[in-house]
């Protein structure tokens, strides 16, 4: 076996400090090793102008910048000799110290001015312009400095990034090491969220026992956080101490005595539901109960129209030329003197017509109506079909960027929006805690407008939040059933239709804008590659960035979103000379290309051409990168009219989208949608996850694959079963 070469040692002085990330900890520095500038560049986290330092690493020729050293690792030693100390003190190294003072502090000291910063800070005062509270500042800063070193250090011991030794830092401070030590399973929760595997592994080298009770604790907590992911607020408490012990290979008996402590901690809570007891994060069970307990007042409440609600919109049909039916009718007059309404109903069935009735009438009677969706793109269809701002429900509370890594709403209780009646879209879309902090955010007495089609797939995060109101009973519901005559001109309209009602629709049609296309998986790609790539574009004018989006169920597989965003890249994104690339954690990214965010982030500034600035772009926003400089390694994307610079470390949560999965389209629309059908999981062959594709085409709907398997989505009526609570808790029975 041929031996790895030992990475190559450089000793030296840091000259300049080019580009630091102080998120990720990346920067790119100029070290002076002996006659010699080095261009360092690497994870380099608070290292300084000034400081001496021992990199490991190997040199390497970057296409733009020429010979770089890659820093694998480095060891700082702080500057002994009063001139070096100088120069580190002069480079600004600790706030509120600059050349001046630095010159009288090593005058004063000499070899021994960082000794007496650190450890005699009560002769700080004896130096001009160093007042007793500036040497109180000066001695807390350099110790926090080097705690941040000394711990990173510790924590780098067990095998954590930089990234996750920031994190961890900026939430426990300089415990995080002895917190971690005392306990790796708390790796798994708040801030990192690591996986269990990682945890235990680090657990062993510690010498914690399989059997110790941190980690089958750990373990408990870690099934149900999985879990969240699947969609489920609770678990059963049989089927919760069944799968830890499993996962964790210790007996069962051991997990059940862990678990019941854990509840009697009141690290967890428990709930009978439908006579199963069920097992719940104490996050969760807080969201679902108080998600209860404010519909159920709000439904009490009663509200007076300022004039008779029928008599307004008869007026307002006369006035307009339009006639309501019956259930439109209900669903207005409900909407001006009712607490919670919630609309639900497929394409076509008259929704949008009566929202923007309800919100007339809501506005006529002085009512101040803010409209809000999960997503900046369902926010942004809400805007196009009411004629009004609609915001994202995060943007509309506001998030509180002064609380650290745990989120928060500006908006709260103490803080309530001041509209007077709230509609949000795209209800199936709204998880438990989405909904929890919409909820704290509004005023006592506000309306509730809740739109959506219960028959989509549900939320991404946990929760079943407009199916469980809905079958609770608890709140006014009204569903829109018949297809208007508009609509019905439509075939995705009625297809969607008659696949909610289990009819398989006529796949041999070839009028309209429903089209079907045989063909099996081996020609699959190169059939979709061709659509977006030429015959779209040339039969109907669609630009392949902007209107076609593929769509399909998996990410793995022939026509997975994996393989197909490679294809349909190198179809219409070829690499050329004047295009830039950048491979980040795995990764390529060109310029051009067409980009998903994949987690929320709510602290990134993005800003438009008029110059107005804000801050957030969340999971699902689709956009494209318009530039690349991996000098100061950012990637500069375009999300509608938003432009966001992205570090390289941030990048990690953008992938590719020509093709995205069908559960990241939710709340979005296309003009054409092109569906790929074949090659997926057979636990993703079922009827909402077909009718919600379906419903993100607007104007054109292709589908490639295997019509047999198309006729058994339709077939599978198996709704995605999620274990939540608060049908029962609206409903009373738990």
């Amino acid at each position: 076996m041929e031996r790895a070469e030992e990475p190559i040692k450089l000793n030296g002085t840091v000259e300049n400090i080019v580009y630091r990330n102080d998120e990720s900890g990346f920067a790119v520095i100029d070290l002076a090793v002996g006659d010699e500038l080095v261009t360092v560049v690497g994870e380099l986290v608070g290292v300084s102008g000034g400081e001496e330092l021992t990199v490991w690493g190997e040199y390497a020729n970057h296409p733009s910048f020429g010979l770089q050293f890659k820093a694998s690792a480095f060891e700082r030693v702080l500057p002994r000799s009063a001139a070096a100390i100088l120069k580190y003190l002069s480079n600004r190294a600790i706030s509120g110290v600059g050349p001046a003072i630095a010159r009288r502090m090593v005058e004063a000291f000499g070899d021994d001015t960082l000794d007496v910063i650190a450890n005699r800070p009560e002769l700080l005062p004896n130096i001009k312009g160093i007042s007793q509270e500036k040497a109180r500042q000066i001695h807390e800063e350099f110790r926090k400095i080097y705690g941040v070193r000394e711990t990173l250090t510790a924590l780098a011991a067990f095998g954590l990034e930089t990234a996750d030794a920031l994190a961890l830092f900026r939430s426990f401070g300089e415990a995080s090491a002895e917190l971690v030590r005392d306990n790796p399973f708390m790796l798994c929760g708040f801030p990192l969220y690591k996986e269990f595997p990682f945890a235990d592994e680090l657990a062993s080298r510690l010498g914690f026992a399989q059997d110790d009770l941190r980690r089958l604790r750990g373990g408990i907590v870690y099934v149900l956080r999985h879990n969240l992911g699947n969609g489920h607020t609770c678990i059963p408490s049989g089927k919760l101490i069944d799968t830890a012990a499993n996962f964790l290979a210790v007996p069962r008996d051991s997990v059940e005595i862990e678990l019941y402590d854990a509840v009697e901690d009141k690290l967890l809570q428990t709930a009978v539901i439908n006579q199963e007891e069920r097992i719940f994060l104490g996050d969760m069970m807080r969201a679902e109960r108080y998600i209860a307990e404010r519909l159920q007042l709000l439904c009490s409440l009663s509200y007076v129209s300022p004039d008779n609600a029928s008599g307004q919109i008869d007026a307002f049909e006369q006035a307009n030329g339009i006639r309501y039916e019956s259930l439109q009718r209900r669903a207005i007059e409900k909407s001006l003197t009712t607490g919670v309404v919630v609309i639900t109903g497929g394409p076509g069935t008259g929704k949008t017509t009566t929202l923007n009735a309800i919100i007339a009438l809501c506005e006529q009677n002085g009512d101040k109506v803010l409209l809000a969706a999960p997503t900046g793109r369902a926010a942004k269809r809400l805007s196009e079909l009411t004629g009004r701002q609609a915001r994202t429900i995060h943007r509309l509370l506001e998030v509180d960027y002064q609380t650290g890594e745990v989120l928060k709403f500006i908006h709260d209780e103490t803080n309530p929006l001041k509209g007077d009646v709230v509609v949000v879209d795209e209800m199936s879309m709204v998880d438990a805690a989405l909904f929890e902090s919409l909820l704290r955010g509004i005023k006592p007495h506000c309306r509730l407008i809740l739109v959506g089609d219960s028959n989509q797939l549900p939320s991404v995060g946990a929760g079943n939040v407009l199916r469980d109101v809905i079958d609770s009973g608890a709140c006014e519901t009204i569903e829109f059933q018949k297809i208007f005559r508009q609509a019905a001109q439509s075939l995705i309209v009625v297809n969607a239709h008659a696949i909610v009602e289990g009819e398989m629709p006529d796949l041999s049609r070839r009028d309209k804008d429903f089209f079907f296309l045989q063909a099996p998986r081996e020609r699959g790609a190169q059939l979709i590659c061709d659509l977006v790539g030429t015959r779209l574009p040339k039969a109907y004018g669609f630009d392949p960035f902007s209107d076609i989006q593929v769509l399909t169920p998996s990410r793995k597989g022939l026509l997975g979103t994996e393989a197909l965003n490679e294809a349909l890249r190198e179809r219409i994104n070829p690499p050329a000379l004047q295009k830039s690339e950048a491979r980040i954690m795995g990764r390529l990214f060109r310029t051009g290309d067409r980009i998903m965010q994949i987690k929320n982030n709510y602290d990134i500034k993005w800003e438009r051409d008029d110059g107005e600035t804000g801050l957030g772009v969340f999971n699902g926003d689709i956009g494209m990168v318009e530039a690349i400089d991996r000098k100061s390694q950012q990637i500069l994307c375009l999300f509608d009219d938003r432009r966001v610079k992205y570090s390289f470390e941030q990048a990690r949560f953008l992938e590719l989208a020509y093709a995205v999965t069908v559960h990241k389209s939710q709340g979005s629309e296309f003009p054409c949608v092109l569906l790929a059908l074949s090659d997926f999981s057979g636990k993703l062959a079922y009827r909402n996850l077909l009718y919600t594709a379906v419903t993100r085409a607007r104007s054109l709907l292709v589908i490639v694959g295997e019509a047999q398997l198309f006729e058994r989505m339709v077939g599978n009526d198996r709704k995605t079963l999620r274990y939540t609570g608060l049908r029962a808790f609206l409903s009373g029975q738990a």
